[in-house]
């Protein structure tokens, strides 16, 4: 039995195409198979952050930068943030680009979103892979993706990569493990 009482847990997201959302729902499972509360929302459909004592806040990322509705969120409950602990994720094309240039690009952290980290006062933050399809991308776009080292199109996700850093979200809050594994769309 868990001698700590479990927290309660608000996974926030803003999303562009749904990768973000399925990634923090998977989150969420994961946690409440651990035991926590957990509720999960949109930004614009967020719950008042007074019942939670951690958030964990997710972004589609667009020109190196969280959508203007996750920053906006950031800016406007700042203070109620710093009060909670925080842990931020971001889906993207940054993890899935490959070869030299392509993985410095992708492991650096935008310095647009190292800002929000900090002023969300975050444990971690973490870049997922999310869906690139070529189906409506100018071909300057394919080129630069190609360029930067994108090897394929689809759904890029690593959905191993969320699960670990679920269970260390997990392991840091002191949660059991999962009574059942969930399963990602």
């Amino acid at each position: 039995m868990n001698q700590y009482p479990l927290p309660r847990i608000a996974v926030i997201y803003a999303t562009a195409q749904g990768s973000t959302r399925e990634i923090a729902e998977y989150i969420a499972a994961d946690l409440a198979a651990r035991g926590a509360t957990v509720e999960v929302a949109d930004v614009e459909h967020a719950p008042d952050l007074s019942r939670f004592d951690t958030v964990i806040l997710g972004s589609a990322v667009h020109n190196r930068a969280l959508l203007p509705e996750a920053a906006e969120y950031l800016r406007s409950h700042r203070q109620e943030l710093l009060a909670r602990e925080v842990w931020m994720f971001s889906v993207g094309l940054g993890p899935a680009l490959r070869g030299p240039i392509g993985r410095r690009v992708g492991t650096a952290v935008p310095k647009r979103i190292a800002l929000a980290r900090d002023l969300a006062g975050a444990h971690e933050y973490r870049a997922f892979a999310g869906h690139y399809e070529r189906a409506g991308v100018s071909w300057s776009a394919r080129t630069i993706y190609r360029l930067l080292g994108g090897t394929r199109y689809g759904d890029l996700r690593d959905w191993t990569a969320v699960s670990l850093w679920s269970a260390s979200i997990a392991r840091a809050l002191k949660l059991p493990q999962p009574a059942a594994i969930p399963t990602h769309p």
